[in-house]
C-alpha cells in the first residue's frame, strides 16, 4: 500500500521482556475476583440498618391486608392498581410519572448534597450484594479464607463449603422472585400453588427470571454492574460540584504513605499518616483505591472511611484521614461547619424546591381525585338519525369506572339543548374497583330540532352517584349532531 506525501507513521514495537506488565494494558483482560474484607463501624451500622428497613418492607407489603384483599397489588390482568385504600386505573397514570419525577428530583437533590447517597445504602444491587456477600463470610470465611479456599484443590470440604453458599444463594433468590411476583398475583394465592407445585407456566417464568436476576447480579456480577451497567455513576459529575460532600482521602495529610512501627514519630521518618495497610482497598465492594481520588466506581458505602478509623485508633493518630469532605473544603481546609453551610448553595436549593412543589401537586392531586371517572363515547356507527314522529337520536355510551372499593350506583343527566332527553334508563350500578357501562339515547323532538338542522352542538353530560353523604360530580363533554 502506497503511503500518502506528509503521512505519519507510528511505530509498532515488541514489548522487551524487561518492561513492566504494568505498563501495557489488554483490552481482552480477565476481570480479576474481588474478595471485599468485612468491616465494621458507624457507616456499616447504618447500611445494615438500610438494608434491614428496605427489605422488611419489600418482602412484608405483600403480606399486609387492607378491607379483605392484599393491601399493594398491581393487578394487571383487571387492570388496576391496589395500594392501601388508593384504587388507580390506566387513566390514573398520571400518577406513576408523577412519582417517577418526584424519585428522580430526591435523587438529584440527595446527589447534589452528599453524592452518590442512594448506591451506597439503598440501591437493590448494593443491598442484595451486601446479602450474599454476608451468606459468602459466613460460609466460607473472611477474605484470606475465601481466597484459600478458592486456590486449594477441590476436596469434601472445598465442596460443602461452596455447594452450601450456592444453596443459600438460590433460596434467598428463590423468595425474591417469589416475593417481586407476589406483588403483582396475590402472594398468599401464590404461596398456595407453589405448595401445591400448580403454578402456570407465566409464574414459573417470572419467579425464575428474578430469581436468576438476584443470583446473577448480586452473586457474581456485584461491582461489575455498578461500574459498567448503571448509568447513574456517568451522570453523577454533572450532580455535584466542589461542594457535595463526598468520600475523600486527606493528601496532605496522608502522604507521604509506609510502614513503620505504632511507637515511631512520621514525622521523624519523613511520612504522612497513612500507613499503606491496603485496608481501605480491600473492604471496598468495587475494588477501588480512594487514595487515588474520587473515581466513578465509589458507590459512596463509606467502607474506607471505617476501616481508616479504626486503623488510626489503632495507631493513636486522628482520625479522618479518609472522610466526607468535599472538594473546596479540602483545598481550602474549611471545618465542617463551613463546609455544611456551602452544601446550602442554589443548585441545592433549586432541586429542593422543585421537589417540594411536585410533592405539594402530587398529595394535592391526589387529595383532589374524584372517587369514580367518566369516559363518553360517541356511537361512530350512526352519528344522527330520525326516529318517530321526526325526532333525532344520538347515541353514546357511558363509561363509568369505580375507584373505590364498594359497589356504587351512579345516574346520568344531560343539558345543553332544549328539549333534549334521555331515552334511556340513566342509572348503572358498577361494581367494587370496576368499570361499567352505560349506552345512552337522547333524542331531540323535531319542534325543537328546526332550529339545529344541519350543526353539531357542545352538550354536557353530569354524572354522580347516588351514595349517601356528599354526592360527587363529574361533568363530560360531547357533542348531538342535527342531520340536515
Amino acid at each position: 500500500m502506497k503511503q500518502s506525501r506528509g503521512s505519519k507513521v507510528i511505530p509498532i514495537q515488541q514489548v522487551s521482556s524487561g518492561e513492566r506488565a504494568t505498563d501495557v494494558v489488554s483490552l481482552y483482560q480477565e476481570q480479576v475476583k474481588l474478595y471485599p474484607r468485612a468491616v465494621s463501624g458507624w457507616y456499616a451500622r447504618w447500611r445494615w440498618v438500610m438494608a434491614w428497613v428496605t427489605q422488611v418492607v419489600f418482602y412484608g407489603v405483600p403480606w399486609l391486608v387492607w378491607n379483605g384483599r392484599q393491601a399493594v397489588l398491581f393487578d394487571l390482568a383487571d387492570s388496576k392498581f391496589l395500594i392501601f385504600g388508593l384504587v388507580l386505573h390506566p387513566q390514573d397514570l398520571i400518577y406513576l410519572a408523577g412519582l417517577l419525577v418526584l424519585a428522580a428530583l430526591t435523587l438529584f437533590f440527595f446527589t447534589a448534597i452528599a453524592g452518590r447517597l442512594w448506591c451506597g445504602y439503598s440501591c437493590p444491587q448494593t443491598v442484595y450484594t451486601e446479602i450474599f456477600l454476608w451468606l459468602e463470610r459466613q460460609i466460607e470465611g473472611d477474605r484470606l479464607a475465601r481466597m484459600r479456599l478458592d486456590d486449594a484443590t477441590w476436596s469434601l470440604e472445598k465442596m460443602a463449603r461452596k455447594g452450601g453458599k450456592q444453596v443459600a444463594w438460590i433460596g434467598v433468590s428463590l423468595i425474591t422472585g417469589l416475593t417481586f411476583v407476589g406483588y403483582f398475583t396475590p402472594i398468599r394465592e401464590l404461596t398456595h400453588e407453589l405448595v401445591l407445585m400448580s403454578f402456570s407456566p407465566w409464574e414459573w417464568f417470572w419467579v425464575l427470571f428474578y430469581a436468576s436476576a438476584t443470583y446473577g447480579n448480586a452473586g457474581y456480577l456485584r461491582e461489575e454492574f455498578c461500574k459498567h451497567m448503571c448509568p447513574y455513576s456517568r451522570i453523577q459529575s454533572a450532580l455535584t460540584d466542589m461542594d457535595s460532600l463526598v468520600i475523600a482521602y486527606d493528601v496532605e495529610r496522608g502522604e507521604s504513605r509506609g510502614s513503620r512501627p505504632r511507637t515511631a514519630d512520621p514525622k521523624v521518618l519523613g511520612l504522612g499518616d497513612c500507613i499503606d495497610c491496603t485496608l481501605c482497598v480491600q473492604v471496598c465492594p468495587t475494588g477501588i483505591d480512594i487514595r487515588e481520588g474520587l473515581q466513578n466506581e465509589c458507590i459512596a458505602c463509606a467502607a474506607c472511611i471505617d476501616v481508616c478509623d479504626e486503623v488510626m485508633r489503632k495507631m493513636d493518630y486522628p482520625k479522618g484521614l479518609i472522610r466526607y469532605s468535599s472538594g473546596k473544603g479540602m483545598a481550602e481546609k474549611l471545618t465542617r461547619g463551613q463546609m455544611l453551610k456551602r452544601v446550602w448553595r442554589p443548585r441545592v436549593w433549586a432541586y429542593g424546591t422543585l421537589l417540594l412543589v411536585g410533592v405539594s401537586l402530587f398529595v394535592g392531586g391526589l387529595s383532589m381525585r374524584k372517587s369514580f371517572s367518566v369516559d363518553v363515547i360517541k356511537d361512530r356507527g350512526v352519528m344522527a338519525r330520525e326516529v318517530g314522529n321526526g325526532d333525532i337520536e344520538n347515541v353514546y355510551r357511558l363509561q363509568v369506572t369505580n375507584g373505590t372499593e364498594k359497589v356504587q350506583t351512579y345516574t346520568a343527566a344531560v343539558r345543553g339543548l332544549p328539549g333534549l332527553t334521555l331515552a334511556t334508563p340513566p342509572d348503572l350500578t358498577v361494581p367494587a374497583t370496576g368499570i361499567g357501562s352505560l349506552t345512552v339515547r337522547l333524542t331531540l323532538s323535531a319542534v325543537d330540532a328546526q332550529g339545529f338542522r344541519g350543526k353539531t352542538t357542545p352538550i354536557f353530560f353530569d354524572v354522580h352517584t347516588k351514595t349517601t353523604g356528599k354526592p360527587s360530580v363529574i361533568e363530560e363533554k360531547s357533542t348531538f349532531v342535527v342531520p340536515r
